[in-house]
């Protein structure tokens, strides 16, 4: 019976991790430093009823799986409205307290040869808001820059451009290559024209020769890094399936979960 105590604090640490990506120890370290960071002045209290702690476990729980606030409202013994409080005032908190460990556009290293995607983050199909209809992926929403390095190591997340905008728009939007050289970087042929490493695009009337074929082959093998990258990022399930809260909040918890996908990094 002496065990059981140890053994149940496990178990509850354990489904911490499953349920919000971070164990026990890594939320109250959270809780710290969004408790430390002046918030903004129209920063709203999280719910009293809740407290600090519950009302992290809560907004990272909503964020890693995009679970209905209901329903996680059902876990804590809590209505919907009050979980949506608690989401509603963290989310806004993450960005600025976490923001030492999201690493800029000037702190990329121009010796480092990095690889670059977009991706879109989708969003309900607002019918006001023609320019977040992706072309490319018939769907709403909104696209980030994403870029590693050659053996995979995230390095960099753009902030979110209107996805009906193509890769290398939003790319330059970022400014990004300003002080780099392009040949650098490797990308797909979305960003054919501006200098980078890319795949040849087949031309109108003919195949490609033999070799340009083996550069592309090459090309893609490299490029397969930055697709798992994006891929592990995506295990924030709220950053590809439609996110259901208010359009205006969208932009804030992209800058949540990005400061959170690098602050589990570190």
């Amino acid at each position: 019976m002496i065990g059981l105590p140890h053994t149940n604090q496990k178990k509850q640490a354990i489904a911490m991790y499953h349920t919000t990506g971070f164990s026990h120890d890594e939320v109250i370290d959270l809780c710290v430093i969004i408790n430390s960071t002046e918030p903004d002045a129209s920063a709203s209290k999280w719910p009293r009823c809740l407290g600090l702690f519950k009302s992290v476990v809560a907004a990272l729980t909503y964020m890693r799986h995009n679970r209905t606030q209901a329903e996680i409202g059902e876990s804590f013994g809590v209505s919907q409205p009050t979980i949506s409080r608690a989401v509603s005032a963290i989310t806004p908190r993450i960005p600025a307290a976490l923001a030492e460990y999201v690493p800029t556009a000037d702190e990329l290293d121009p010796e480092v040869q990095y690889i670059v995607d977009g991706t879109l983050l989708p969003c309900w199909s607002w019918s006001g808001h023609k320019e977040l209809y992706s072309g490319k992926h018939k769907k709403t929403g909104m696209n980030v820059q994403v870029v590693c390095t050659i053996f995979g190591k995230l390095a960099w997340i753009s902030d979110p451009v209107n996805g009906s905008r193509h890769d290398n728009y939003c790319l330059g939007e970022s400014d990004v290559l300003r002080t780099f050289d392009p040949k650098n970087w490797i990308g797909d042929k979305g960003y054919i024209g501006n200098g980078m490493i890319t795949p040849f695009r087949k031309p109108e009337g003919r195949e490609l020769l033999d070799w340009q074929k083996e550069f592309n082959a090459e090309v893609n093998k490299i490029r397969w890094m930055i697709e798992q990258v994006i891929s592990h990022f995506k295990n924030w399930t709220i950053m590809h399936t439609d996110y259901r809260r208010p359009l205006n909040t969208f932009e804030t918890t992209i800058s949540a979960v990005i400061g959170l996908h690098f602050y589990r990094m570190a």
